[in-house]
């Protein structure tokens, strides 16, 4: 029989289609598994409502569940909402070795949401940054410039 942890450390190795070398366990998208009788549901959470990542990341895990004759499905909550608070420190180094700045800090509850007035740049490290757009090639990040560099990158945003 194949233990829980057994199970999570295989389903939390499933990657985002969209940042491919961030992991759903990373993320914080994977938020857990529970038994329903002889059936293993894994529940996870979308880093949005509408994110179009969610039907490939549902059948990836239910194809890892299949790899180890694990009779599962999965179950996607939305409450709690996901937050980048979520993202594990591994994860955010991960964005940043591949180009992408990490989110900083953390989000706002019940208050103001901050807004990024510079993002260090990832591939230099420079504070001096211009954002040009609050929505990169995807929803959860914005597309930044470094003026020191002058090169484009992604930062995947606090929410």
């Amino acid at each position: 029989m194949v233990t829980d942890e057994a199970i999570l450390e295989a389903v939390g190795e499933v990657t985002d289609p969209e940042v491919p070398v961030l992991t759903i366990d990373d993320l914080g998208v994977l938020r857990g598994l529970r038994h329903e009788g002889d059936e293993v549901v894994v529940t996870i959470t979308p880093t949005y409502s509408g994110c179009p990542a969610m039907d490939l990341i549902r059948h990836e895990v239910e194809l890892t569940l299949r790899s180890l004759n694990v009779d599962g499905r999965v179950e996607t909550v939305l409450s709690p909402a996901w937050t980048t608070d979520w993202m594990t420190e591994t994860g955010k180094a991960k964005l940043t070795e591949y180009g992408i700045a990490p989110p900083t800090g953390r989000r706002a509850v019940g208050g103001p949401v901050a807004l990024a007035l510079t993002v260090r740049c990832p591939l230099c490290g420079s504070p001096d940054t211009t954002e040009l757009s609050r929505f990169g090639s995807t929803s959860c990040k914005s597309l930044w410039r470094c003026n020191s560099c002058k090169e484009p990158f992604d930062h995947f945003k606090a929410i």
